[in-house]
């Protein structure tokens, strides 16, 4: 299939598939009013990047991989440590600091569900790197 952002139009989609397809670390698939969805690939030893979303919630499952999440109030106190695998789902209240680390032997796929949007339509960040320059900061 084609991986874009296939913006406000219906989609109907096998998301395992497309998750698994994606190779780039990020890509925005689907991007509306109230939502978006992006698919994510970290290599092994690699994570989505400590961050915040202040006014968005976030769901990611994970297709492929073992990960190990963390969250809590601040960057220095990530109280909350779980590991996951493929099949299990993350849920990210606004206002909560939050990684995912690969700690598998293979890439880490994984779709994420942004309420509101986070990420402007048509975004794709082959690398971590491209993320943190593009958004012109540490993830």
């Amino acid at each position: 299939m084609n991986l874009k952002d296939y913006g406000k139009d219906p989609l109907t989609i096998n998301i395992e598939d497309a998750t698994l397809q994606n190779e780039n670390f990020r890509t925005t698939l689907w991007t509306g009013d109230f939502f978006q969805v992006t698919l994510m690939s970290i290599p092994v030893g690699g994570d989505i990047g400590l961050e915040i979303h202040k006014d968005t919630d976030q769901f990611l499952r994970l297709e492929q991989g073992k990960g190990k999440v963390q969250m809590g109030d601040s960057e220095d106190n990530l109280s909350y440590e779980k590991e996951v695998g493929a099949d299990d789902v993350v849920i990210v209240p606004s206002g909560k600091y939050h990684n995912i680390t690969n700690i598998g032997d293979e890439p880490m796929k994984v779709y994420s569900i942004y309420a509101p949007p986070h990420h402007p339509n048509d975004t794709v960040h082959e690398t971590q790197e491209d993320a943190i320059e593009d958004e012109g900061h540490e993830l």
